[in-house]
Formats: C-alpha cells, structure tokens, sequence
C-alpha cells in the first residue's frame, strides 16, 4: 500500500519511522522523502499503532492513486449490489467509467494490476456472498433473489453460485439450517469399543 506524505521531509524522520515500524514487525518495501509503501497487514492492532505512531511524527498521509480508484471501484460495486439498478438493464463497464468519470480500459487494468483479478469476476463474487447473506440472514427465496440482484435466470444465478462454492443455493440453505438446528456443543460422534 503506498502512502505519501508533504510533511515527510528529511532522513533523520525517515531513519525514525523505519525504526519505529520494524519495532511493530511491519514490513515495509520503500520510505523516501514524501513516500512510504508498506506492506498490507490486516492485523488491526498493528494498523492502530501505525496510525499513532503517524500522528506522532506530524505525518499526514494520503493513499496514492491507485489505491485510491481500487476503494472507489470496489465501493462502487458493493453499492451497486446493495441497492441495484431497477430493471436492471446496464453494462457494468460503462456504469464504472461513467460513475467515476475514467475510460473503462484504464480503470480495468489499474484494479486487475492492484488485486490479481478482474473488475467482473470481482463483481460476480461479490453478487455471489450477497446471495449467501440474503440467503442465510434474510432467508429469502433463490426467485426473489434472482429479481433483486438482476441476474437473467435462475439457473444463471445456481450457476455462479455453485461455481463460486460448489454447492447450488438450496445445498447452501440446507447446509446452513443444519448447522443451525444442530444443539450447540454437541456433535455426531463415533464410539469404538475395542
């Protein structure tokens, strides 16, 4: 994740912070003056002390910008599955380079380049663990979730889904309604007798 900072002007702060993140066994690929590119840890106890330890030195960061468009875009799609488009009838591709304003090409290699996948199969997974939720949490039905999530069929959906997971969407409810009706902290055990 590369951050830059106006503020981080000479070696001794830069000497500094190195210092202070190898104390926090955060790795780091590049601190130079206006810049620092860490390595991505989700540790969120880390992440809090790099915040500090950030404030602490006077250092404002800013994320570059690619990083920057890769939130947008994938923001963009959570909300576009959260609340989708009524009718449904839109090319995604345009959709994100009319919404945030870039040509599609450039913003499809920008995101494949930063996360190791497309923009699409991104947005299929995501549509993909919005089934899941409206199907465990919401308990609705595969037609009704078919019409919100604007997939074409039903059997489009089944089929994403159980490329996705390996099991069609009524496996994954039973699957669920199992685990659910199952007595908590007992399981199926099997006794031996010698």
């Amino acid at each position: 994740m590369g951050l830059y900072s106006k503020n981080l002007v000479c070696t001794h702060c830069i000497n500094m912070l190195q210092t202070e993140l190898k104390n926090l066994d955060l790795e780091y690929k590049e601190i130079g003056l206006g810049l620092m590119e860490i390595v991505e840890d989700n540790n969120i106890s880390k992440q809090f002390k790099l915040d500090k330890i950030i404030k602490n030195y006077g250092l404002k960061f800013v994320p570059d910008h690619k990083s920057t468009m890769i939130t947008r875009i994938k923001n963009l799609i959570k909300e576009l599955i959260t609340n989708p488009i009524e009718g449904g009838k839109f090319v995604l591709s345009e959709y994100i380079s009319e919404r945030l304003n870039y040509d599609y090409t450039y913003l499809y290699n920008l995101f494949s380049s930063g996360t190791g996948q497309s923009i699409k199969y991104y947005y299929m997974m995501q549509k993909v663990e919005r089934v899941k939720y409206l199907l465990e949490y919401e308990q609705l039905p595969v037609t009704e979730i078919t019409y919100m999530l604007n997939y074409s069929s039903v059997a489009h959906l089944s089929n994403q889904f159980k490329k996705s997971t390996g099991l069609t969407p009524s496996e994954f409810k039973n699957l669920k309604n199992k685990r659910f009706l199952q007595p908590k902290g007992k399981t199926d055990m099997i006794v031996k007798y010698a």
